[in-house]
């Protein structure tokens, strides 16, 4: 029987669910550094004026501020933001002067932090919603950058660090030069990670099921290679660290395991397929024809979606 950590995964598709991870973990992380009434179902509401990000940059730009004169040394090896951000702070959602502040948010983020185009944002992606992925992976990223020099870091941006001074540990580097004290980090649950990875898992039904093997703890053997990976619990959800970013393990899953690629495309590929209409059948009690030798009567089949002719019995 499962247990208490397994149930409480959150049943999200899995396709949208390490979006909701994300913005889950920024929605914490900027009420605790502003104090703010926000979720994460109000994230992009509370954000959409721009003025909550125009206030974040100009924080970022006062701690970085104080870490050049704090660090001189480490902060000449670091691109730190010299200006702030004009804002209007009493911008209402949709209006022209949200606009302006979202805009002058992006260009700060571009010029002050330096953060490259792919991870970057535009406006409507904002204000009108087309792409909410680009602006929660700008803001994630963004906190990377901040966390260099001294700003809080977002819980997953913390668990990235931690995996990085695993890394290191294996091949034996020395440590990263950290110029200042690093925030306590939350205590991480490995206690039941694996529980929730093996239940994940076990969601295939096939007779031999898609390998994944524990190295240690938070670090998994996937498929038929040699490739590790290293998973984390951030609250209901199992995530996994892929390349620069994060996923969760359903979403890497449905897109690793054969099994579940063959499901998936297919369940896609039924969605899209239009409905074909159903062959419809008339049968009909006709008298019997002056034929020589037949006595009784004729059952006449007529298929109403079929070029065939009608078949005679």
């Amino acid at each position: 029987t499962p247990g208490a950590a397994v149930r409480s995964i959150r049943p999200y598709g899995s396709s949208q669910q390490y979006l909701y991870a994300m913005k889950e973990d920024l929605a914490e992380w900027l009420k605790e550094l502003y104090e703010l009434d926000i979720e994460v179902g109000t994230f992009l509401e509370v954000l959409e004026t721009g003025a909550v990000l125009c206030s974040h940059a100009n924080h970022i730009t006062r701690v970085a501020e104080d870490f050049s004169h704090t660090c001189p040394s480490a902060a000449q090896h670091l691109r730190l933001p010299t200006a702030g951000v004009t804002c209007n702070p009493a911008a209402q959602p949709g209006t022209f002067q949200a606009r302006d502040n979202v805009s002058n948010f992006i260009q700060w983020c571009r010029k002050e932090m330096d953060i490259n185009d792919v991870l970057m944002f535009e406006t409507e992606d904002l204000v009108l919603r087309k792409n909410e992925k680009n602006f929660v992976l700008c803001l994630l990223e963004l906190a990377r950058r901040a966390a260099r020099f001294g700003m809080c870091a977002p819980t997953l941006v913390q668990m990235e660090e931690e995996i990085e001074e695993e890394l290191r540990q294996e091949m034996d580097l020395p440590p990263a030069d950290s110029p200042l004290p690093r925030p306590p980090r939350k205590p991480r649950d490995l206690h039941n990670l694996d529980q929730m990875v093996q239940h994940l898992v076990s969601r295939c039904t096939c007779p031999v099921q898609f390998p994944m093997i524990k190295v240690s703890e938070g670090k998994y053997r996937v498929g038929d290679s040699d490739t590790l990976i290293f998973v984390r619990i951030l609250r209901e959800h199992v995530m996994v660290r892929v390349g620069g970013g994060w996923d969760t393990l359903q979403h890497y899953l449905d897109k690793h395991d054969p099994c579940r690629c063959t499901s998936l495309s297919h369940k896609q590929l039924s969605r899209t397929k239009p409905p074909q209409q159903p062959v419809q059948h008339e049968v009909r009690l006709c008298a019997a024809p002056t034929t020589p030798g037949r006595t009784h009567p004729t059952l006449l089949v007529s298929r109403s979606q079929s070029p065939l002719p009608p078949v005679t019995w």
